[in-house]
């Protein structure tokens, strides 16, 4: 297998364009995560408050000690992957082989309501340790499948335009798994009349799904990954560098800190609105819990269409100005939505199309910059440290989520919020200063965040022509060795 390996790397350069066989199961990589992390945005604030029975504020504290601890396991993770050898594997993707079963099975236990929930009444503490173990060993298999995955994006490719239409493949499925997912849970809120079984039989369908599509991107992508590899190991230097010194260099790489503001605040804007979706549509458009999965249809549907087209611009007028149009047409949908009233059904619609325009942007664009980060370090160490770099990356962005999460679910149980009592059919009516909060949550909230990502991204400083020379200089110094 070795030996195949280091012959595929002398006949494949590893600037060559990629396959559409290995774009495709690339992209599928991104499928599983997707849907599973789509359905917690949208459902698992909602299915603790209105099936769990949880208060909001303890709900929203249930997320946040998750997204911490997801935080604080990416950079850990992120610097054993780069630390992984494995012949027949690679560094990446055997923590993918091994972490896709435990990563379904944790997060189908996150959508049960234990037998003692109901038998303690009164009690909701031990309802609430549950989640939060529950929780934080899933988000450990979350990082175990994901962040390896994004990793390998700078090793399958290092042509600037090739990893737009590499991202562009990985967002298709990634949206196209949040748009399944939505289709389903609406499929299953039809058929399924009792809410605590409609949750639990959606979770089985997205843990089968999911797993199976990480298992199609290990066997898809392990040929293309082991010729990186072989080449890899041949032209890297001995020598390593101590973990707190990459610390050093990851944050005094000022491009880096661009890209980590652009997606922290693209993501929060995102995330704060899909997770208040729910109860915007249910509360202050009056419409049924079935119907909400079509919003939220609206705006990916709309993303998943517009990846192609920003694709296609940004070749031409490049990732900055793509994010700009993209934003602002987000930012006035947000805007919008605050003083949206239950008999303007079709005008939300309209508002959600406009954000899914902008949302595709975040999705696309920092992920297409993080590759010309490390390929910048990478000029200036001798070494490719894509893990620590992925790592740091998002932990600094889930803490901002947790925190945003957090303030969110107490923000609507300071109004006043209402939450439902486990087994119960009905939804209680919420007041007005709950309501309130919800139109804040879904309008304002957001348009700060997207306004704070388009100032970073005036400002940041790899240009096309800065990643070429970043690249002639790489390439020569290879040349040398």
């Amino acid at each position: 297998m070795n030996d195949s390996a280091d012959g595929e790397a002398k006949r494949t350069p590893v600037s060559q364009k990629l396959d559409l066989k290995t774009k495709l199961a690339y992209g599928a990589g991104d499928l599983g995560p997707a849907i599973t992390a789509n359905i917690s945005i949208f459902f698992l604030l909602v299915f603790f408050t209105n099936v769990a029975g949880i208060p909001a504020g303890l709900a929203g504290s249930v997320l946040m000690i998750g997204k911490i601890w997801d935080a604080v396991n990416d950079p850990i993770v992120g610097v054993m992957t780069d630390k992984t050898k494995s012949r027949r594997w690679g560094r990446r993707l055997p923590w993918i082989l091994y972490g896709a079963i435990p990563f379904g099975i944790f997060f189908f236990l996150q959508w049960i309501v234990p037998q003692f929930s109901t038998e303690q009444s009164g009690n909701i503490w031990p309802l609430f340790w549950y989640y939060v173990a529950i929780g934080l060993i899933s988000q450990v298999f979350y990082t175990v499948v994901n962040l390896p995955y994004t990793a390998m994006t700078p090793e399958l490719t290092q042509d600037y335009d090739e990893r737009t239409s590499l991202n562009s493949f990985r967002f298709t499925f990634s949206i196209g798994g949040s748009i399944l997912s939505l289709i389903l849970s609406k499929v299953v809120f039809s058929l399924i009349s009792d809410r605590q079984q409609q949750y639990l039989v959606l979770a089985a369908v997205c843990t089968v799904i999911s797993t199976l599509s990480l298992y199609w991107c290990v066997f898809g992508v392990r040929d293309r990954v082991l010729a990186f590899e072989a080449k890899r190991i041949q032209v890297e230097e001995a020598a390593s560098i101590p973990f707190f010194e990459q610390l050093k260099i990851v944050f005094t790489n000022r491009p880096f800190l661009f890209v980590i503001g652009i997606y922290l605040f693209s993501w929060l804007g995102v995330q704060v609105t899909a997770s208040i979706i729910p109860y915007f549509a249910i509360n202050c458009m009056k419409l049924k819990e079935s119907d909400v999965p079509t919003v939220m249809i609206a705006v990916q549907g709309t993303a998943l269409l517009m990846l192609f087209v920003w694709t296609a611009l940004s070749k031409r007028i490049g990732k900055k100005l793509v994010y700009f149009l993209g934003m602002s047409l987000w930012i006035i949908a947000a805007a919008g939505l605050f003083f949206l009233q239950p008999d303007q059904i079709v005008l939300m619609y309209i508002m959600a199309v406009m954000a899914g325009v902008g949302v595709s942007t975040a999705y696309l664009v920092p992920w297409s910059m993080i590759p010309d980060v490390i390929e910048l370090d990478e000029l200036q160490t001798g070494q490719r440290r894509e893990g620590i770099f992925y790592g740091f990356m998002v932990l600094l962005q889930k803490f901002g989520l947790a925190f945003g999460l957090f303030l969110v679910g107490n923000a609507l149980q300071a109004s006043g919020f209402k939450e439902a009592v486990a087994g119960q059919s009905t939804l209680p009516i919420q007041p007005d200063s709950a309501l309130l909060a919800i139109r804040v949550a879904v309008g304002p909230l957001p348009t700060i965040c997207l306004i704070c990502g388009l100032v970073l991204t005036y400002f940041y400083p790899i240009t096309r022509e800065m990643h070429a020379e970043i690249l002639l200089k790489l390439q020569q110094r290879q040349e040398k060795t």
